[in-house]
């Protein structure tokens, strides 16, 4: 597990980050040999994968609105500028949905996928509109298969990360940070007194997703792993 504490990891979202570790272990045993991370940003989770593969590079456009250190630049939305049949392993979290292009994202990553080898790709499903204005697309189970089959992968898996309850805690969340506002001395009083309310409903959600029937069609994001 990523033993660092993400920058973005606050009292409102700490859950989200624990969810996202949980997917990222729990896929671990794809990861082997040279490992290419489309959408990298700040190559954040570069030490992660490096205990399971050979090699991280880390792919990104120069628009991103994260600090970029990336290996390669490249715009995602386009042809890669890079070989084909390089990557023993693809992992693109949290990404595609900023794309306008993504079936040729998905063709591209299947170009330069090894006979055999995996995707692992991640998405959000109920998730608020963020960086705006690249914020093209919201993915269904049924609409991933048919992308992904579509680009050629087989043996495609997907998913859920979370349930209902995790989904609206989230949306709480992050609907009452609109509430911090005014003075410094105002939005720490504010924040203080919203603190028990964001711990308590991270806290209960995981245990109440699991008590949930049918849980997963309100589900926060998608995993998916296909095979080339």
């Amino acid at each position: 597990m990523n033993n660092k504490k993400h920058k973005n990891r606050k009292a409102y979202n700490w859950l989200m980050y624990d969810i996202g570790d949980k997917w990222r272990n729990e896929y671990s045993i794809y990861y082997k040999g040279d490992l290419y991370d489309l959408g990298c940003a700040d190559a954040y989770y570069k030490d992660f994968f490096l205990k399971y593969c050979n090699s991280y590079t880390g792919v990104d456009w120069s628009n991103t609105i994260h600090n970029n250190n990336a290996d390669i630049v490249t715009d995602l939305n386009k042809e890669f500028k890079i070989k084909n049949d390089v990557a023993d392993t693809i992992i693109s979290l949290s990404v595609m949905e900023h794309l306008y292009n993504p079936q040729l994202f998905l063709k591209e990553s299947y170009r330069i996928l090894k006979k055999d080898s995996y995707i692992i790709l991640g998405v959000p499903w109920m998730w608020h509109i963020h960086e705006a204005p690249h914020d093209y697309f919201r993915y269904t189970p049924y609409g991933l298969k048919y992308l992904f089959s579509e680009a050629g992968f087989k043996e495609i898996h997907i998913q859920p990360t979370s349930g209902f309850f995790t989904m609206i805690s989230m949306k709480i969340n992050y609907f009452t940070l609109k509430f911090i506002s005014g003075s410094s001395l105002k939005m720490k009083i504010t924040e203080y007194l919203l603190f028990p309310l964001w711990y308590t409903i991270q806290k209960l959600a995981p245990i109440l997703d699991n008590l949930h029937r049918g849980w997963s069609s309100n589900t926060v994001g998608f995993y998916v792993v296909a095979k080339k």
